[in-house]
């Protein structure tokens, strides 16, 4: 599958690689083809890599969900879902799901780039990366209940762990939609910075990424990913045995 048939296009430069949605056309917009082939992205990512920058082209950075698509008859689209036998139709999503949660992965670290619109599945792909670098003009919204669904693109728990549960609950009931400014200052953004600068800014950061020994931020990814689940005494217990495979790793004394 190609980049023109599924919207969606993978490039590998070193330790960086690149996912850009490719719909400008269509602000792009979501199908289950781009959910597949991020999912299949995840096994096609050569080893050395360790960032990835998640990107829209043209002005937004995803609309959401392909209404085009899902609204019509064939694969997919919910008229198709919803004639399926309820586990059939949970597990169809888990394999959409997949195309997102694969950011998640702790050996790499994961950016979203966001201009302009980052509505529902949009919202989601920039929440399922372990950072967020926003230009002023990006517009996020978890619309999904405007279409009398939710939100099941694995961001329910990213937002509540960035927001809390009150403004998540807030911001997914109401499918309003926040600035960047509004963005930054609850938390969900990591940076924002004007448009012209976003692609500066991600390589930037993306740099600053890569200064530091991979294993070292592989061990520490790990630790504040698990960080929320833990007790103060587990987490101290994380620490502590990451630490110790640090420093004989260092020693040359490593597995």
């Amino acid at each position: 599958m190609t980049a023109e048939t599924t919207g969606v296009r993978l490039t590998c430069d070193g330790p960086v690689a690149t996912v850009t949605l490719c719909r400008p056309d269509v602000l792009n917009a979501q199908t289950p083809a781009m959910w597949r082939a991020m999912s299949d992205f995840s096994r096609e990512l050569p080893g050395d890599v360790r960032v990835v920058v998640v990107r829209g082209e043209g002005r937004a950075f995803s609309a959401g969900l392909d209404l085009a698509v899902a609204g019509a008859s064939g694969p997919g689209s919910f008229a198709e879902l919803a004639t399926l036998p309820e586990q059939e139709c949970a597990e169809r999503i888990a394999e959409f799901q997949a195309g997102f949660t694969w950011l998640h992965r702790p050996d790499v670290v994961s950016v979203a780039a966001v201009q302009g619109h980052a509505i529902g599945a949009g919202f989601q792909l920039a929440l399922a990366c372990d950072l967020r670098v926003l230009s002023t003009d990006a517009k996020l919204s978890m619309a999904e209940v405007t279409l009398g669904l939710v939100p099941d693109l694995a961001g329910t728990k990213r937002l509540v762990e960035l927001v809390g549960y009150a403004r998540a609950v807030e911001i997914c009931a109401t499918g309003r939609r926040l600035d960047a400014a509004e963005a930054d200052r609850i938390g969900l953004a990591t940076l924002v910075v004007p448009p012209a600068e976003l692609d500066g800014a991600v390589q930037d950061l993306t740099a600053g990424l890569l200064a530091g020994a991979r294993d070292a931020v592989v061990e520490i990814k790990a630790l504040l990913a698990g960080a929320a689940g833990r007790s103060h005494a587990d987490q101290q217990r994380a620490e502590r045995e990451a630490q110790t495979r640090r420093l004989r790793d260092l020693a040359g004394r490593g597995e």
